[in-house]
This record gives C-alpha cells, sequence and structure tokens, in this order.
C-alpha cells in the first residue's frame, strides 16, 4: 500500500439486487453462473500466495456469481507470462471486460494495446501498472499503498519510545519485502520511508524480499537474526502472512515478538489479526481484499459506456491489539 471517492465493498446497488459478498476459500479456476448472453469477464489473479489473496480471490467469484456475470478466471501463479497469456486468450475468446491484478509493474503495454485495438476495456484490481498512456485501461481499483506505508511509519514515529527494545537509542528496523517490482512492495517502502525520514533515530538496517508469503517471511526473518542478532528492535513486513513468518523465526531464536522485536505488518486478515491481539504483532495497516462487489459494479458500468472514475480508492483502517480483538468476532477474512 488519499482523498478520493470511497466505494463501499461491503454491499452496492446493482441491476436491482443487492450483492454481498462474503469471504471463504475458493478454487483456483471457476467461473460465474451468467446467464446466457450476459457480461462476460475474464479475470487474471496473480496466484494464491497469502490469506489476503485467497480472501480477494473469493470476493470477486462469489460477486460475480451474485451478479450474474460469467467469470472466467485464471490463476498466473506468481508469473507474468502466465497472465499476459491469459489476458490473450480472453482477447481472443471475445469476453467484454478484462480485469487483473499485476504480478510486477512493468512489461504491459504490448498485451494492453491488443486488448485496446479488440475494442475491450481493462480494469486494473488491487495493483496497477506503470505506463505512461492511462487509455488504455478504464479504471484502477485498489488501495493507495503509498498511503498504508505512511500509516506504518507514523505509528512507527509516535511510538518511538516504546520502539527502542535494545535500549541504544536507536531504532534498527529490518523490512520484509513484497514481490521484488510488484506495486506494493515498492508504494508500502516509499512510504514507510516518507514518514520515518525525519527521523534520525529510525533507521532501516535491512531490506530483503519474502515474496509476501509465510515461509519467505520466515526465511528472511532467520537470516536477519543469524546476521543482526541483538541489533533488531522492529519489523516492517508489507504483509501479514511475511509478518506471521517472522514470528515464527523470532519464536525460534528464543525471543518474544512484540515484546523483543515489535512487529508493523500490512493487510489485517484473521490469521494476522489474531496475532496483533494476542501482543506477537504490535500494529497492523489494513488492506481490504473484497474487492469482489466494487469490480462487478464497475464491470457493469464499462460494458454500458457510462463513465467510471480513473482511480477507485478502497476504504480502509488500521488496528491495535485491542481494536483487533473487538474486530475479531466480525471479520470476514
Amino acid at each position: 500500500m488519499a482523498s478520493k471517492t470511497i466505494f463501499a465493498a461491503s454491499a452496492l446497488i446493482l441491476s436491482g439486487a443487492i450483492v454481498l459478498s462474503a469471504c471463504s476459500s475458493g478454487g483456483d479456476d471457476a467461473s460465474g453462473g451468467g446467464s446466457e448472453g450476459g457480461t462476460v469477464l475474464g479475470f487474471s489473479q496473480v496466484g494464491a500466495e497469502s490469506g489476503w489473496r485467497t480472501a480477494n480471490t473469493t470476493s470477486i467469484q462469489e460477486a460475480a456469481t451474485a451478479a450474474g456475470i460469467d467469470l472466467k478466471f485464471s490463476d498466473a501463479q506468481q508469473k507474468q507470462e502466465n497472465q499476459i497469456k491469459a489476458i490473450r486468450t480472453y482477447i481472443q475468446q471475445k469476453v467484454d471486460v478484462i480485469a487483473f491484478s499485476p504480478v510486477v509493474e512493468t512489461g504491459w503495454e504490448p498485451v494492453l494495446q491488443e486488448a485496446k485495438r479488440a475494442n475491450i476495456p481493462v480494469i486494473l484490481t488491487d495493483r496497477s501498472v506503470d505506463t505512461t498512456d492511462d487509455s488504455l485501461y478504464a479504471t484502477f481499483l485498489g488501495s493507495d499503498f503509498v498511503a498504508e506505508g505512511v500509516k506504518a511509519g507514523d505509528w512507527l514515529v509516535q511510538n518511538s519510545a516504546i520502539a527502542d527494545t535494545t535500549g541504544d537509542g536507536k531504532i534498527n528496523v529490518v523490512e520484509l519485502e513484497g514481490t521484488t517490482g510488484a506495486a506494493p512492495a515498492i508504494d508500502r517502502a516509499e512510504g514507510f520511508r516518507q514518514a520515518i525520514g525525519g527521523q534520525s533515530n529510525i533507521a532501516i538496517t535491512a531490506s530483503q524480499t519474502g515474496d509476501f508469503t509465510r515461509d519467505g517471511g520466515k526465511q528472511v526473518m532467520e537470516s536477519f537474526l543469524n546476521s543482526n542478532r541483538g541489533q533488531i528492535d522492529v519489523v516492517f513486513a508489507q504483509n501479514d502472512d511475511m509478518g506471521l513468518g517472522a514470528i515464527q523465526a523470532i519464536e525460534a531464536a528464543g525471543l518474544v515478538p512484540g515484546k523483543d522485536i515489535k512487529i508493523i505488518t500490512v493487510d489485517a486478515v484473521k490469521d494476522g489479526m489474531q496475532a496483533l491481539a494476542d501482543k506477537k504483532i504490535d500494529f497492523i495497516v489494513e488492506c481490504n481484499p473484497l474487492l469482489g462487489p466494487q469490480l462487478m459494479e464497475l464491470t457493469d458500468k464499462v460494458v454500458k459506456g457510462e463513465d467510471v472514475p480513473k482511480r477507485v480508492v478502497t476504504e480502509e483502517t488500521t488496528f491495535t491489539s485491542d481494536q483487533a480483538a473487538a474486530a475479531l468476532a466480525d471479520r470476514q477474512y
């Protein structure tokens, strides 16, 4: 992970029906139950690298079914070439709309040009692309990743007194980065650095990708502990899953997460929220995965030729331990 128009992710009125999205486990390949002659949406998902991504996939699948949209779904398994292949397949199938969450920011212009020539509108979800031609997509639906990084950094600045766990007057931060080249990894890092930039006592001493996975976070944290043991005050994990992996590594090293080492993460999925409620994580910045209803609303509008905002920012908050404990019972993802 801005003051812009915010669409409600919990409910919307679409074609006279109220569409609700709830999150549960979903498969890698699915198609909605759209009626014959109805709207066909081709969607390429990044993969299934985290609890957040699973919730995002399920939200899209369930919202498509509820809206009567025929969903053609593909899982790119973290590979850009798989997404490009899927998009070209959707173009050949002459779907009405193409939507995808880009694995990385760059390298999309050729295939997006192909979609434009075929007069198929494209909706970017969750992650944006790096292009100078914004006519290649109709709209981008997702979080403000820079703002998410700023929120994480602001919490650290405001809580610097408790973050100096080594007691040397300096706050040494290790960063678990997301997938290299992915928009949330780039932007969350940028926002975090903006927030802590004026603080001479806070420094990022190590930064390495954990690829947004729990195993990746654990392995990188083990490496950080081996090379910087006794010198780490704070972990900034760019998603919950990497933070949960870091907790495993910290505990295996005989340290107490949330006490010996403070942990800040982004996402607010159930496992992360439970760890926050248990005080193993100190602060979580929310990144809402339930984009399905908004995506179906935007799909309906672009098919009808209606104007849509170029940027749709999702509504999100932050959580402390007490707030997480209060929210867990009603958490959908």
